[in-house]
């Protein structure tokens, strides 16, 4: 399952996800990832939460984001929840269409019983229709 956070640059999309993850920790029966595009917000998780700088990792393009993201779900059977922070930055989806990738991790969300909550800097009217329904803050 997918849920997203979106609203152009600088408009609080992060302060947004970072409380989100930390009021999700309370109630995690399994364990929660945290993706960024460095470890600039370390101390303000919970230290429950398992954060990954991507930046870290030699990720090329999406389908390769996409493989780093299985890999993160192989090595942990008891991961719940996912979230995404630079969502754009962190798949190499920066000026791309994010409609397949965003099928994707639905796919892989259903299959395995994993929530993504994604920060996207795109304004509402900007994401792809077919996620609108996906939308749970517009900022």
């Amino acid at each position: 399952m997918v849920e997203l956070i979106v609203g152009k640059k600088g408009k609080g999309k992060t302060k947004v996800l970072l409380d989100k993850v930390n009021s999700a920790v309370k109630e995690a029966n399994g364990s929660i990832v945290y993706l960024d595009k460095s470890t600039k917000h370390m101390y303000e998780l919970n230290n429950k939460v398992r954060l990954i700088d991507v930046s870290g990792f030699p990720i090329k393009n999406a389908d390769e984001f996409v493989g780093f993201i299985c890999g993160i779900l192989s090595q942990d059977h008891d991961l719940e929840q996912i979230y995404l922070d630079s969502f754009l930055k962190v798949s190499k989806l920066e000026e791309k269409d994010i409609t397949g990738t965003l099928e994707q991790l639905d796919e892989i969300g259903k299959q395995f019983n994993v929530t993504f909550v994604i920060s996207v800097s795109l304004d509402k009217e900007e994401v792809p229709e077919v996620f609108h329904d996906k939308v749970i803050v517009a900022l």
